[in-house]
This record gives structure tokens, sequence and C-alpha cells, in this order.
């Protein structure tokens, strides 16, 4: 009866030379040559990351130049007629904020306002807000034809430290006219109620209810005319903007992308040398023993 040939210790050992166990990432990654290379892509991706630090600040000093720019042109332009721009009850659009306008009408004998916890150069205080009835916007009352009357602009005339110091603003009688700034009104989140002459938002759909209508959806910063800060004394408020400014160029955005991209490809282009070792230098080969180099050659 034939006896069946059993495995020799000879060819358990030849077999074991021909396939060596294989060797895991981190015991690959252990050693001197890949951390010597980890270390130089590490710095190359800590490079990249710094030159795409760079052009996002390149960016943002980008747009803020652009909009010192815009407004410079805005105030060279000289301000338009309020009609001209927006009309009562018109949905706000965001670029007109900070837009320079003109337009005439007298100020109503009551329904002044403080605004309070306002911040100008660091120090807490009111806004005075005034409603205007306006009697010219430069288009001759056809941008309210269609409407009940006479729009209601509310107008910020000036900061103060305190509510006394509010007398300090007059209000001229008769026709008088404005220049000033365009700002958005303020959304009715919170308090928008009127409380002992305070309102804490510029929440022209409720100050409708208080000063009547029809009304515009933006308010108009005074910075020249009678009843402005420059004649009555108080503190004149700064040209608005939108908050967070006005974005980033894209164009240099899109460069610190890049460069954070390049940094990330550093790190995978590391960790692919790791694995190829641990192939044998190629998808599929044969792994290689401590002696061998990177992607399968005989090191030094």
């Amino acid at each position: 009866m034939p006896v069946s040939a059993s495995s020799t210790p000879t060819q358990t050992a030849s077999d074991a030379d021909a396939h060596p166990e294989r060797r895991t990432f981190f015991q690959v990654a252990r050693q001197p040559r890949m951390i010597g290379l980890l270390l130089v892509f590490v710095l190359a991706a800590l490079v990249c990351g710094r030159l795409g630090a760079w052009q996002l600040d390149r960016a943002y000093e980008r747009a803020e130049l652009a909009a010192q720019q815009e407004a410079a042109e805005a105030v060279a332009a000289g301000p338009s007629w309020l009609g001209d721009v927006l009309a009562p009850q018109e949905s706000f659009p965001g670029e007109l904020v900070g837009r320079e306008v003109r337009v005439a009408g007298e100020f109503e004998d009551s329904g002044s306002l403080l605004v309070p916890g306002r911040v100008l150069e660091g120090h807490t205080g009111y806004l005075v807000l005034t409603p205007f009835r306006v009697t010219d916007d430069g288009t001759g009352g056809a941008s309210w034809a269609d409407l009940s009357g006479a729009p209601v602009l509310a107008v910020v005339q000036g900061w103060v430290a305190a509510p006394a110091d509010a007398a300090a603003l007059t209000r001229p009688d008769g026709e008088v006219t404005l220049t000033g700034w365009l700002q958005v009104g303020e959304s009715t989140s919170g308090s928008a109620a009127v409380v002992d002459g305070q309102t804490e938002q510029i929440a022209l759909s409720a100050l409708v209810n208080e000063w009547g209508g029809p009304i515009y959806t933006g308010y108009l910063v005074a910075n020249g005319g009678p009843g402005s800060p420059e004649s009555g004394g108080v503190a004149a408020l700064p040209r608005p903007t939108i908050d967070g400014g006005s974005g980033a160029n894209l164009q240099n955005v899109f460069y610190a992308l890049q460069w954070w991209v390049f940094g990330g490809f550093a790190v995978l282009l590391w960790i692919r040398l790791v694995r190829d070792e641990m192939a044998g230098g190629r998808r599929g080969g044969e792994p290689t023993d401590a002696d061998t180099g990177i992607a399968g050659l005989p090191s030094a």
C-alpha cells in the first residue's frame, strides 16, 4: 500500500524563504530612511501650508483694497437722488449699503427715538433715530404715486453718549435737504418694541406701526444738511459697510487651496512609498526583506 509523502523540514524552510512574512505598515515606516523621507515631506507640507495662508491673507487684503477703492469712487461721484436707487417699500439690494444719496423732506414733529447699545470708537451710546417725511426724492413723486401718500424715511441723525445729549441735535422746521449713506433695515429678531422713547432695533417693519407708512426698507445715516451731526454738534457715524467686509478675492483663495492640496499630496506620497515598500516596489510584487531599498532596489 503506497505511503503519501510528507513535507520535510528542508521543504518547509524553502517555502518560508520563498514567501517571507509580510511586514506591517509601521514596521516599514520605522525604518531610518522612511523617517528621513517623512521629515522631508512634512517640511514640504508645512511650506505649502504657509504659502496657502499667505495667499489667503492676500485674498482679504485685495478685497479690502477693492472695497476702499469702491468707497472712494462712490464719494467722488457724489450723492444720487434717493428715488434713482430705491423706491418706498421696495426690497433693499445689498449693493446699496453705504451708497450716498440726497433727499428732501421734513422732520416729523414727534416720533424721534433712541437706539441703545450702539458702539462708536469703543464707546457704547445711543443712535438718534428720527422719522423724515419725504417731499422730493428726485422723481417728482413718481416713485410713490401708486401708494397711500408721501413715504417716511428713517434717518439716523447721529450718535450720543447719553439720552440727555440728544437735545444737541436740532430738527429744523420746514423742508430741508439731507445727504447721507443708505443702510438696510434691521431684522425684527429680539425686541423691536418702542418703550419709553427707545427701541433696540431699527426694524422698519415694526416702526411703520409707530410712524405710519409707506416706509422705506432702508434708513439714512445723515452726513450733511440741517439736523445732521455737523450742525448739531454730536458724533457723526462712519459710512456703513456690509457686516463681515466685502469677502475675499477668489483668485487668491483658489491659490491658497492649491497650496494646501499640494501639502496634502506630500504626506500622501510618503504613505504611498511606505505601501510600495511593503509590496516589494510594485503592486502585486513579492514582499522585500530588511535589506531591500525603496521600490525593490538594493539598499546602499
